[in-house]
C-alpha cells in the first residue's frame, strides 16, 4: 500500500473513530431527561436575550468575546450543528470536519470559529460521556503520557493561533483555512477515489469503510528502550506490553496541537494513533479516548480560547442542540439508504468544504498585499466557493431527511 494511501485510510479512521464518539454521548444525552434540561436551561438566557432585545447580555459586542449575538446567526449555527450532526449520523464520519469552515463561510473570524467548536466539543463530552462505564479499560499511566503531551500541544497550538491573530486576523484566517485546504483536499479527493474504485466494483458495502490490522510501525515503537517505559494490555497479553512514555507523549503533542489550530477535538485522530502505531488494544483506547477528548478540548477551549474572548457561546449552544438532533436522524437514515450513496456523500461533502476555504484563499491574499488580483475577483470567487458549500450541504441534508421521512413507518417498525 502506498504510503498516501496509508495516510488517507489513518484519517478516515480518525474520522470514523470521532463520530462513534459522539453519535455515543449524543444519544446519552438524548436518553437522559436530566441532561436534557439542563441543556434547557443552558439555552433559556440565550432566547430570553434573543426576545428581550438584550443582545448585549451574552456574547454581545460590548462583551469580553469578540462577537455579536442576533437570532440569526444563533439559527445558523443550529444549521450548521444539524448539518454536521446528519453527516456524522449517516456517513459515520467527517461530520466535525465541517464545523469550522461552516462557521467561518458564515463570516465568524477563523480564530473565534475553532475556540467555539472545541467549546461546542467540550460542552458535548461533559453533559454526554458514559466514561464511568469505561474507566476498566483505561490504561492509567498511558492516559497521563498522553495527557502531558496532548494539553501542552494545546498550549503550542492556541499560541500558534493566538499569535497570528494578535500580529493580523487576516493571517489567523488564513492560516486556518490553509490547514483545512490541506486536509480536506488530501482527505476528500482520496475518498472520491475510493468512492469510484467501490462503484465500478459493485459494492453496496459498509458505509463507513474502515481499515483492518496494524502496521509495523508499532512494534518498532514498542521495542524503544526509553525509560520511562509504560505497560499496558496485561490482561490481554502475558506481561503486558511496553512502550516509552515519551513516544506516548509525543503522540499526545500532535493531538492538542491539531485540536487547538483546527477546533476538531484531539478524538479525531487519537484512536487510530493508539490502535496503529502505538500496537495498544481497541478495548484499552476506548476509555482512554474518552477521557482524553474531555481533557483536550476542555484545556483548550478553556485555557487557550475562552480566557482569551475567542468562544461565541451562543454559537457553541445552537451547534449543540442541531448537532444532537442531526445525529439521531442521520444514525436512522442509514438504515433505509445503500451504503455506497453514502461513502459519495462523503466524498462530495468533504470536497465541498476543501472548495470553500480554497476559494476563501485568493482574498486574503490580496487584502494582505500579497497577490495582485482584481478584489472584484477574489470576492466572486470567495462568493462562488460559498454557494457551492451551502449548496452542497443543503442538498445533502434535504437527501438525508427526506429519506428519514419518506421512511419513518419502516423504521418504526424496525424499532
Amino acid at each position: 500500500m502506498s504510503f498516501p494511501r496509508k495516510v488517507f485510510e489513518f484519517l478516515k479512521e480518525a474520522s470514523i473513530a470521532h463520530a462513534k464518539w459522539d453519535m455515543e454521548v449524543s444519544t446519552s444525552i438524548i436518553k437522559n431527561r436530566k441532561k436534557l434540561l439542563i441543556l434547557a436551561l443552558l439555552c433559556l438566557p440565550i432566547l430570553a436575550v434573543s426576545f428581550a432585545g438584550a443582545a448585549d447580555m451574552i456574547g454581545g459586542k460590548h462583551a469580553y468575546a469578540p462577537s455579536f449575538y442576533t437570532t440569526q446567526i444563533f439559527l445558523v449555527s443550529i444549521a450548521v450543528g444539524l448539518a454536521a450532526g446528519l453527516i456524522t449520523g449517516c456517513i459515520g464520519a467527517g461530520g466535525g470536519f465541517i464545523i469550522t469552515p461552516a462557521l467561518m463561510a458564515a463570516g465568524v473570524k477563523g480564530i473565534l470559529a475553532v475556540g467555539t467548536d472545541l467549546f461546542h466539543i467540550f460542552a458535548k463530552a461533559i453533559m454526554g460521556t458514559t466514561v464511568h462505564k469505561k474507566l476498566g479499560n483505561v490504561s492509567g499511566k498511558l492516559a497521563v503520557a498522553f495527557l502531558v503531551g496532548s494539553i501542552g500541544g494545546t498550549f503550542i497550538g492556541g499560541a500558534i493561533n493566538k499569535g497570528l491573530y494578535d500580529k493580523n486576523p487576516l493571517l489567523s484566517d488564513m492560516f486556518i483555512s490553509v490547514v483545512y485546504v490541506l486536509l480536506l483536499g488530501f482527505l476528500g479527493f482520496y475518498a472520491l477515489f475510493d468512492f469510484f474504485a467501490a462503484s465500478r466494483a459493485g459494492g453496496g458495502g459498509d458505509a463507513h469503510g474502515g481499515a483492518s490490522g496494524t502496521t509495523r510501525l508499532a512494534s518498532n515503537l514498542q521495542n524503544m528502550k526509553v525509560p520511562p517505559m509504560i505497560t499496558f494490555d496485561e490482561d490481554l497479553v502475558p506481561g503486558g506490553k511496553r512502550i516509552s512514555g515519551w513516544v506516548v507523549a509525543a503522540g499526545g503533542c500532535i493531538v492538542g496541537i491539531l485540536a487547538a489550530v483546527m477546533g476538531v477535538g484531539g478524538g479525531f485522530v487519537t484512536f487510530p494513533m493508539f490502535v496503529y502505531i502505538f500496537g495498544v488494544s481497541s478495548m484499552t483506547t476506548v476509555g482512554t479516548d474518552i477521557l482524553q477528548i474531555i481533557f483536550t478540548a476542555g484545556a483548550g477551549a478553556i485555557a487557550q480560547y475562552a480566557i482569551y474572548g475567542f468562544v461565541f457561546y451562543t454559537l457553541a449552544m445552537g451547534m449543540l442542540l442541531g448537532s444532537l438532533l442531526g445525529i439521531q436522524v442521520g444514525a436512522l437514515t442509514t438504515k433505509v439508504v445503500k451504503g455506497i450513496h453514502i461513502r459519495g456523500f462523503y466524498a462530495i461533502s468533504i470536497i465541498a468544504g476543501f472548495i470553500n476555504r480554497a476559494a476563501s484563499l485568493p482574498k486574503k491574499l490580496v487584502e494582505m498585499e500579497y497577490l495582485s488580483w482584481s478584489p472584484s475577483l477574489c470576492s466572486n470567487i470567495e462568493f462562488v466557493g460559498n454557494i457551492v458549500f451551502w449548496v452542497v450541504v443543503a442538498i445533502f441534508g434535504i437527501w438525508v431527511l427526506g429519506k428519514f421521512f419518506g421512511n419513518v413507518g419502516k423504521l418504526r417498525q424496525e424499532a
